[in-house]
């Protein structure tokens, strides 16, 4: 493409109002070598002037980059003040927190976020260093604040940066906050233009404590005699989680050393995601040497929980996110206390496995299905004392943290896992003995990644038009850009990802077990291996 003179202007106004010198000399670059008419300078420049960013499924997601289709200083400065003029026109005064992860740009970016906040009124608490995002979202319902901005990607790519955040009681945000936040950052004026302040307050180490003090205390049973490795992933969270370990009373913790610091670069892992292939292999490695009972593998900002299991066959794999889900749902009711949940409620989402459903039943209590989004989790009504979704989030204690929490999921699974040894089982037993009651439960996923995004509509409008034959059809719109497919016993959802550049297809088969589990689960891995091919031929 050319460069035309509305972009070449737009870039220009852009470039001067951007209070960064840094930014601005990049993408005064990427300008000049687009006059200049170098390939792929303006298709260049035309993505990064093709903001603003919006809030997805999890807050804003970007590259670390000049311009409005970016992470930069400039388009954190102008949404944290259409924040706060939002917050301001609702009522809302009060105290807001600020924290941080450690990736490319978040330290100031965080600043700017406080700085802009502190201007326009609001108590800003920062938190003192890069720290799991739970930790934020758990200090934003203790204290009572109006709000929370975590600067964070979670498990993007290096090259990305995000801004999660959290309004009062510790829930993300959902429609119609995001569009009304949104209309109000339109308004902001430039950011060299927006007021700043540093007249912030430190979140003390006290009130960090107040977190770990929590989720220590969550383990229901006494065994304590387990060996866990564990990875952050290069992210923020191994401190954090080997303490909260540490004081629940699993102290025979293994880090793994390659993956154990803060890096914004990633650099063992292709994605610093979980459920990537491959990302968890040092951590299984690790797991076989060290003769582990659990791996345990948190992503970047420690709100996601892997759990990896040794298996009869002395190899090891990670648990799927339904597996790992079914059984902290399980031990959860069957330990909450009804006095003071009688009528308890767990949750899931339309594309996770249907089994916490059977669960539920079969203990007696109520069982609801959201949209995907532990947005949508945490509002799945009153009484809620379990949350999961697939993609390794699990919320084990709703009335502290109202979103997931990678650390409170591990401290309790590992109360599972040891509880489980205790006995001589393993959490594959006990997958196995849910089998036994509810039927094989099999999950997969189907994922496309595109750097076209307009590919990913297509393919939806496609499928609309023309759906599989032999499904029941069911099209979630304008609620939610979702298509659903079922027959019996088997399920299809499919939509884009609201976090990344991915079209998903998630399935499941359901096989009774009439003749043990092993036979049962080798016709219903057969049976989705079936449909796998089915939806990857589907979706081309």
């Amino acid at each position: 493409m050319s460069l035309t003179p509305a972009l070449r202007d737009a870039a220009f106004r852009w470039i001067a109002d951007d209070p960064d010198p840094a930014a601005r000399a990049e993408l005064q670059g990427v300008l000049a070598r687009a006059m200049g008419g170098a390939p792929g300078a303006a298709e260049e420049l035309a993505d990064r002037m093709a903001g603003p960013l919006t809030f997805g499924t999890a807050g804003l997601r970007g590259p670390v980059r000049a311009g409005p289709n970016g992470m930069n200083r400039a388009v954190v400065t102008r949404t944290t003040a259409g924040l706060a003029d939002w917050l301001r026109a609702g009522g809302h005064t009060g105290t807001v927190f600020v924290g941080r992860d450690a990736r490319h740009g978040s330290e100031d970016f965080c600043r700017a976020a406080a700085g802009v906040l502190a201007a326009a009124g609001f108590t800003v608490r920062v938190l003192p260093r890069p720290l799991p995002t739970p930790v934020l979202a758990f200090l934003v319902r203790k204290h009572g604040a109006v709000a929370g901005v975590q600067i964070t990607a979670s498990h993007n790519p290096p090259a990305d940066n995000g801004y999660k955040l959290y309004l009062s009681g510790g829930g993300q945000i959902v429609p119609p906050a995001d569009r009304e936040i949104e209309a109000a950052v339109a308004r902001v004026p430039a950011a060299v233009s927006v007021e700043t302040s540093a007249d912030w307050l430190p979140v003390t180490d006290a009130e960090v404590d107040e977190y770990l003090e929590r989720v220590s205390s969550l383990p229901k049973g006494t065994a304590r005699d387990l060996r866990v490795v564990l990875t952050p992933m290069h992210g923020v969270g191994g401190q954090t989680a080997v303490e909260a370990l540490r004081r629940a009373g699993f102290t025979d913790v293994r880090v793994v050393r390659s993956q154990a610091v803060p890096d914004p670069d990633f650099p063992t892992v292709a994605f610093p995601n979980p459920e990537e292939p491959g990302a968890a292999d040092e951590l299984l490695a690790m797991a076989a040497r060290e003769n582990a009972d659990l791996a345990v593998a948190l992503d970047p900002d420690a709100d996601r929980c892997a759990l990896g299991v040794r298996q009869p066959d002395g190899t090891w794999r990670m648990l799927r996110g339904d597996e790992t889900g079914v059984l902290l749902g399980s031990l959860v009711l069957s330990t909450v206390d009804r006095s003071a949940h009688p009528d308890p409620l767990v949750a899931t989402t339309i594309v996770s496995s249907s089994l916490l459903g059977e669960i539920a039943k079969a203990q007696g209590a109520r069982y609801a299905e959201t949209l995907t989004g532990f947005k949508w989790l945490v509002r799945a009504g009153e009484g809620l004392v379990y949350a999961y979704e697939e993609a390794l989030g699990h919320c084990v204690d709703p009335d502290a943290v109202t979103d997931k929490d990678g650390i409170s999921a591990a401290v309790v699974a590992c109360d599972l896992a040891a509880t489980l040894k205790a006995s001589g089982r393993t959490l594959l037993d006990a997958l196995d003995q849910l089998s036994v009651e509810h039927g094989v439960h099999l999950t997969d996923q189907v994922s496309l990644r595109f750097t076209d995004l307009s590919r990913i509509d297509a393919l939806m409008a496609r499928l609309r038009q023309n759906p599989p034959d032999g499904f029941a059809y069911e099209d979630l719109l304008p609620e939610a850009d979702v298509l659903r497919l079922t027959r019996d016993g088997v399920r299809v959802v499919v939509r884009p990802s609201g976090t990344e550049p991915k079209l998903k297809a998630y399935l499941e088969v359901v096989e009774p077990v009439a003749d043990g589990v092993a036979p049962a689960r080798d016709r219903a891995a057969a049976r989705l291996a079936e449909l796998r091919t089915q939806v990857e031929t589907l979706l081309g």
